[in-house]
Order: structure tokens, then C-alpha cells, then sequence
């Protein structure tokens, strides 16, 4: 999991401040870190599938944040795209 540091410095990085952790792509890069730690777990822990259940529904509540932030603002979407390294 992210440690409380790593959490402030995505936060900072994404939202300005290290306050500002409400913005859409402050939780798209939160949701995005913890994706990542599941997917690293499922490495070594191949029959977790309750966990497997929780990252779907992260995958889920993330697509819907940035297809929030799309349809909001298409640059700002651009950019936490490429910063966070999706959609190759």
C-alpha cells in the first residue's frame, strides 16, 4: 500500500498543494498507484481473488473519473494521461 509520504507527494504532484487531494486527477493518480500495487501483488499471490474483485472495481471507478475529466476539460485529460502513462 502507499505509504502516508508517497500519498503526499502524488497529491502534491497532481493537485497543486498538498491540501488539494479532491481534484479528479489527484484521485485518478491515487486509484492509479493502488492499481498498480494490486497488480504487483497478483505477481506472487495468484489465487487472491477477493482482492482481484476490489482492483476491478478501482479499474471501473478510475475510467469513470477520467471520462469525467474528459468530457470536462480535454487538455487536462490529455495531460494526466500522459503523466500517469495510460492508454500506450
Amino acid at each position: 500500500m502507499l505509504t502516508k509520504q508517497e500519498r503526499q507527494d502524488i497529491v502534491t504532484k497532481f493537485g497543486g498543494s498538498e491540501k488539494n487531494s479532491g481534484k479528479p486527477e489527484v484521485q485518478v493518480a491515487l486509484i492509479t498507484a493502488r492499481i498498480n500495487y494490486l497488480t504487483n501483488h497478483f505477481g506472487s499471490h495468484k489465487l487472491d481473488f477477493h482482492s482481484k474483485r476490489g482492483l476491478m472495481k478501482m479499474i471501473g471507478q478510475r475510467r469513470r473519473m477520467l471520462r469525467y475529466i474528459n468530457k470536462c476539460d480535454p487538455e487536462r485529460y490529455q495531460a494526466v494521461i500522459k503523466e500517469l502513462g495510460l492508454r500506450k
